[in-house]
């Protein structure tokens, strides 16, 4: 049901009623906040027919403010209809590519500006960011501080997400080195990426509870992703090998070493190759 279908509701629900609390508009309507802030908006501020008591229930006063007196209950078949309530997604097995990037020395950056200053430059590196990642069908799960971590191959699935993930992460540094040219002379500083990139088994579902629900990867593939990260050097991209294996020989690559990624329960003590990406991927 659309907002203003809801209001319309409401508002016969008031002038019969008089009153109706926040709490039977949720469950009545299936309301989450954002919706119910928009429909008190409607009624208090644009219509003028309620207002607020005690932050616990609308009061309709669209009659000169004299409330009807109640009746002692409405008939079934008029009635709102309460809308279906959706089924939660069931958690899914899937292989994914998951791209981890980070900000190098953004604490050390963040003491150089006006903190307002350094929102602007965060927020033109993940807007930059963001469209290079939507330029290969990518999916921004999390904006974590001045981090990211992106899917390819969820909730869109390509034959070729490896390659994607690459094409992206090779995109960013290069649209960086860009943005860095206004910063320089708007601001004074530059700034440098880390990024780690990792294929493998996740399991994807709802995590969180309430208003804060989100879609998110679980499994040591966006642990290993992460990881990763920390061991790139500032402006390049590093892969394991099981993203290696994926990439059908479109990139130059040149191996770093077999460290063991995480501590124990991370990465379960598992050696993994690690490349360091140099040049892009032929068209």
């Amino acid at each position: 049901m659309d907002l203003f279908a809801v209001v319309d509701q409401v508002i016969e629900l008031l002038r019969s009623r008089g009153r109706v609390s926040y709490r039977a508009l949720r469950v009545q309507f299936h309301l989450d906040d954002e919706a119910l802030d928009a429909l008190k908006a409607e009624l208090i501020e644009v219509h003028q027919i309620a207002v607020d008591q005690a932050g616990t229930m609308l009061v309709w006063t669209g009659d000169g403010g004299a409330l009807p007196e109640p009746p002692a209950r409405i008939p079934e078949a008029q009635r709102p209809m309460p809308r279906a309530e959706p089924r939660a997604l069931e958690a899914e097995r899937r292989q994914l590519t998951v791209l981890f990037c980070d900000l190098v020395d953004s604490t050390v950056l963040a003491t150089q500006l006006d903190p307002e200053e350094w929102r602007e430059v965060v927020r033109g590196y993940q807007d930059t960011c963001a469209k290079v990642i939507t330029r290969y069908e990518g999916h921004i799960a999390q904006y974590l501080g001045d981090g990211l971590l992106v899917y390819f191959g969820y909730p869109l699935a390509h034959e070729d997400d490896a390659q994607r993930a690459v094409r992206a992460g090779l995109g960013m540094v290069e649209a960086l080195g860009q943005l860095n040219m206004r910063l320089a002379q708007e601001r004074g500083v530059s700034i440098a990426v880390r990024l780690g990139i990792h294929t493998g088994l996740v399991v994807v579902g709802d995590v969180g509870g309430g208003t804060r629900q989100e879609q998110l990867a679980l499994g040591e593939t966006p642990n290993l992703a992460a990881r990763l990260e920390g061991l790139a050097a500032p402006n390049t991209v590093v892969i394991t090998g099981a993203t290696f294996q994926l990439l059908g020989g479109f990139f130059g690559c040149q191996p770093i070493g077999t460290p063991v990624l995480g501590e124990a329960g991370i990465g379960k003590s598992r050696l993994v190759q690690v490349l360091t990406e140099q040049v892009a991927a032929e068209p």
